[in-house]
């Protein structure tokens, strides 16, 4: 089959998906579930030989670090999926219900986008998350995994294919793709793909974007910031600062710019320094930090640098204004944090900052779809579309307007006798069960 071929079969996939009710998709991620447990062994052996691949390429550790999927990771992933299955059906919800006349009634219902293309990194765990997502919110799939994790991906991919079959959803509602020839065609499928969610650097997403029809729900760059207000706890400063950073490095919500207020520089740079230097962290810094701390001297570049390493950039500022002109200037819109004791402060930046997230005293790590309590997440969404911040359940769905007359005909309401009530009748819509 081409890929064409593929999408299409995807997209008439997707319909009889869609229809699929809460408990058939339920025992779909059940058995998807069990199916990873009981082969856990060829799961391992299958990453054995990426990890060994990869490391004969030099890749670099974090993204190694990355790639692996042990038994604890196989083990967060089964724990992943049933959560998910305890969450409520997305689909069919009825959003909004209007009497528009007597007899004629309005329904706003959640319905899946359809067919959904994402593009995705090393990490074998986001094809599992990714899937698992789209079944339960009755979207078919065409994913792309990166090459270090090829062996991991096939075998995921197969396991949760065969599983979904084997519990009734449609033949064609996942593919896996592998080759970068095919990443350049779906780009051209808009008459069968939906959405693409790309993860990866913000140039590859550009590039997504400059080169298709078809929407794109971007998922860029993770420069993210956190910042030391003057009014700040000093210990909690320096504690968020490096869970934010070395908890896990090569990930989209870590720690990317350290933002200080001058008035707590003195003490917090030599304290937090103490810790960075105790987790491996080299700092590139402006000219006020390297006044009071060593570290590398950085310049205009230095602040939209995404390390994904164990590597820092630091600023001082002189106020909680220039901190926010700041991270509005060199963010990338995911997430942004602020450590204060000042709770007009924090108001202030929680407002101001443009991102996706903002959060008050706590780790920019927080930031995830899982943690949420969406059931994971298939990307974090930096674009102001229908979905923004980590895409879950509900970033996965659109809508439709189902109206239900008596023959009411429009006529009746250009120049006629009838007149529209508009009433909200606040009930759900009735399923033709």
């Amino acid at each position: 089959m081409t890929l064409h071929e593929t999408a299409q079969h995807s997209k008439k996939a997707s319909i009889y998906l869609a229809s699929k009710d809460e408990n058939s998709k339920n025992s779909a991620l059940e058995t998807i579930a069990q199916q990873l447990d009981s082969r856990r062994e060829e799961i391992k052996a299958a990453n054995s030989t990426d990890i060994q691949r990869s490391k004969s390429e030099n890749l670099a550790q974090p993204l190694l670090k990355r790639l692996l999927f042990d038994d604890n990771k196989i083990d967060q992933t089964i724990a992943g999926i049933k959560d998910l299955v305890t969450l409520k059906d997305p689909v069919g919800k009825t959003l909004l219900s209007t009497e528009l006349d007597t007899g004629l009634e309005l329904y706003k219902i959640s319905c899946p986008i359809g067919v959904i293309g994402v593009i995705f990194e090393s990490r074998p765990d986001a094809l599992v998350q990714i899937a698992t997502l789209c079944l339960k919110s009755g979207n078919a799939l065409l994913l792309k995994g990166g090459s270090e994790a090829m062996e991991t991906n096939r075998i995921l991919a197969d396991i949760i294919y065969n599983a979904s079959l084997e519990a009734s959803m449609p033949e064609g509602w996942l593919y896996l793709l592998e080759t970068r020839s095919e990443v350049k065609e779906m780009l051209s499928l808009d008459d069968s793909i939906d959405l693409i969610i790309p993860r990866g650097s913000n140039e590859f997403v550009k590039y997504i974007m400059d080169n298709s029809n078809i929407p794109v729900l971007g998922h860029a760059d993770g420069i993210c910031h956190l910042y030391i207000d003057k009014e700040a706890d000093t210990e909690m400063a320096v504690n968020l600062t490096i869970d934010s950073k070395v908890q896990s490095v090569a990930v989209c919500n870590a720690l990317e710019t350290l933002l200080v207020h001058e008035d707590i520089a003195e003490i917090f740079l030599p304290a937090v320094r103490k810790r960075l230097d105790e987790s491996g962290v080299k700092i590139t810094g402006c000219d006020k930090t390297a006044r009071i701390i060593e570290c590398e001297a950085a310049d205009d570049n230095t602040w939209k640098n995404e390390y994904l390493d164990y590597k820092l950039s630091i600023k001082v500022v002189s106020s909680l204004e220039e901190a926010v002109d700041h991270i509005n200037c060199y963010g990338s819109g995911h997430t942004d944090s602020i450590v204060t004791n000042n709770g007009h402060a924090a108001g202030i930046f929680m407002d101001l900052v443009d991102s996706g997230n903002v959060f008050w005293n706590a780790s920019t790590r927080f930031s995830d779809g899982f943690v949420y309590g969406f059931g994971a997440e298939v990307g974090i969404s930096t674009n102001k579309i229908h979905a923004r911040g980590p895409v879950g359940l509900e970033g996965l769905l659109i809508y439709k307007y189902k109206l239900i007359g008596r023959g009411h005909v429009r006529a009746d309401y250009t120049g006629g006798s009838k007149r529209y009530t508009h009433n909200p009748i606040n009930k759900p819509y009735p399923h033709n069960d």
